[in-house]
């Protein structure tokens, strides 16, 4: 994670933009997605269905001034298509409109499952996947945004003081690959012949074996390895806002 680690710093130094670890795992997955359309999948009548757009959601903490602390989901689509900087002012620009609980669709929904009783809420939710997924209908019109979890989910657990942990599935969002970040960590490094200290972090994985195989899902996490380890080759060097 060396030349991660810097290159975030040239970002922040050149452009005064706020740019992290996780900023770069979702990018590179998203491009990763783009790279391999195979494995931006959904299940859709028990069958995959690939995806016409890369989607990128990061999980975000919501506090509430009741002591209430709710947990959702910001998402980026077209990631793929914007550049590391560009996706990274759009994921935080969705972020803090969804901590600060700005984003009017999301609060909707979310106002309404309340009135929904506990006994009933996973019944509620397989419908609303049925009909948001397998249907593929769009519910803006009575509030629901439109594919709200993406393709990929992001949560890093490295804030959590945590090296690795392995994210469960949630299937409702019939979203097929989660990934966690760890803390980024002191490792020995072998630089030549010379064991020397260096930077580390654990990707663990979490995927759907019904859309994606162990060949399939390695050859994604090796794209992001790859982006992570070189920066500058995946997105080129750090660009000075106009």
């Amino acid at each position: 994670m060396e030349r991660a680690l810097a290159y975030v710093e040239e970002v922040r130094a050149r452009s005064g933009q706020r740019l992290t670890v996780t900023h770069l795992v979702a990018k590179a997955a998203a491009d990763a997605l783009r790279r391999y359309p195979e494995a931006n999948v959904i299940l859709r009548w028990n069958r995959p269905w690939l995806r016409r757009r890369v989607g990128v959601c990061v999980l975000v903490v919501q506090p509430h001034h009741l002591g209430r602390v709710d947990l959702t989901t910001a998402t980026v689509h077209d990631a793929d298509r914007l550049s590391l900087q560009d996706f990274a002012a759009a994921m935080e620009e969705r972020v803090q409109n969804v901590r600060h609980r700005r984003d009017a669709v999301i609060e909707r929904g979310k106002r309404r499952s309340y009135r929904i009783p506990g006994l009933f809420m996973n019944a509620a939710l397989d419908l609303l996947s049925f009909v948001w997924f397998t249907l593929n209908v769009d519910l803006a019109w009575v509030g629901m945004p439109r594919d709200p979890f993406g393709s990929v989910a992001v949560s890093n657990v490295g804030s959590l003081g945590l090296e690795r942990a392995w994210l469960a599935m949630v299937p409702y969002t019939r979203v097929a690959l989660y990934l966690a970040p760890g803390a980024v960590r002191d490792v020995p490094v072998v630089d030549g012949d010379s064991l020397v200290p260096g930077k580390g972090m654990t990707l663990s994985c979490t995927f759907d074996a019904r859309l994606l195989d162990d060949e399939l899902a390695a050859r994604v996490l090796r794209h992001i390895g790859d982006a992570l380890e070189d920066p500058e080759s995946a997105w080129g060097p750090p660009e000075v806002p106009r």
